[in-house]
């Protein structure tokens, strides 16, 4: 049985000090909710800072992207050694790094295999635009991102690794996909993806969460599709009360406290 996995992506949001106010509610509020992972995916700069809010508790932390190589002359970038030790999770192809920042399958995919080379499990991000859906491009935009993002990694990499399913329409826009429509491209796509390379038992192994305008009000329909195992979520990530609400939603519908 896949562990539910809830993740808040706070972006280019809080200062220092705000994030760390912002933990110290979260795991407050979190002491009586039980069977959901937990991540906090602050900016980089309050990482460490984060860290120590939530040092001695079940909640991960999380960054919101880096860099493949290890070190070098890459002005203003991130490296997956500067990270390990410090964050368990890191999000990789986020939909805004790929739009502003030029990132593709084959960049996703080197982040991906630096990530697990220093013990850092990717949260990857696939999802289609709406030009792509509305031209019915859904199914093979997102199997290709999902090939593209496993291309050569081993069954053990893939089994441990979390995708997020995050319709680029639905981002930031308050207009989510239904439950329905998310669970059957989580579904029928990119689990069926993965099978084609690794197999019907992998693929059922590896959490996909959906992302993409979750709240309090809709998280509950979203989990109760047996194909979502959480959610990476935006907004609603940097609302102490509206975060912890998803997390105590996720945790009834997935059966436990």
């Amino acid at each position: 049985m896949r562990m539910p996995i809830i993740a808040g992506n706070w972006k280019m949001h809080k200062t220092i000090v705000e994030a760390v106010a912002l933990a110290d509610e979260i795991r407050e509020g979190v002491e009586a909710i039980e069977g959901v992972e937990i991540v906090l995916c602050p900016p980089f700069v309050a990482l460490s800072a984060v860290a120590e809010a939530i040092y001695n508790t079940d909640i991960k932390l999380g960054a919101q992207n880096m860099h493949w190589e290890e070190e070098g002359a890459y002005t203003g970038e991130i490296s997956p050694r500067m990270l390990e030790g410090l964050c368990q999770y890191v999000i990789i192809g986020h939909s805004e790094r790929r739009k502003y920042f030029g990132e593709t399958d084959e960049t996703v995919n080197r982040k991906i295999k630096a990530a697990l080379g220093h013990n850092l499990t990717p949260i990857i991000c696939v999802g289609e635009t709406l030009a792509q859906r509305e031209a019915g491009e859904t199914e093979k935009l997102v199997s290709s991102q999902v090939k593209n993002a496993l291309a050569e990694l081993s069954a053990d990499d893939v089994r441990g690794l979390v995708i997020a399913y995050e319709p680029i329409w639905a981002i930031g826009t308050g207009k989510a996909a239904t439950p329905e429509d998310a669970s059957s491209v989580i579904g029928s796509v990119i689990r069926s993806t993965i099978a084609e390379s690794y197999g019907d038992s992998i693929a059922q192994e590896v959490r996909v969460q959906y992302g993409g305008s979750v709240n309090p009000t809709n998280i509950g329909s979203f989990v109760n599709q047996p194909d979502i195992d959480g959610a990476l979520v935006g907004g609603a990530s940097l609302r102490a009360n509206d975060f912890l609400e998803i997390l105590r939603i996720t945790a009834q519908v997935k059966g436990t406290k």
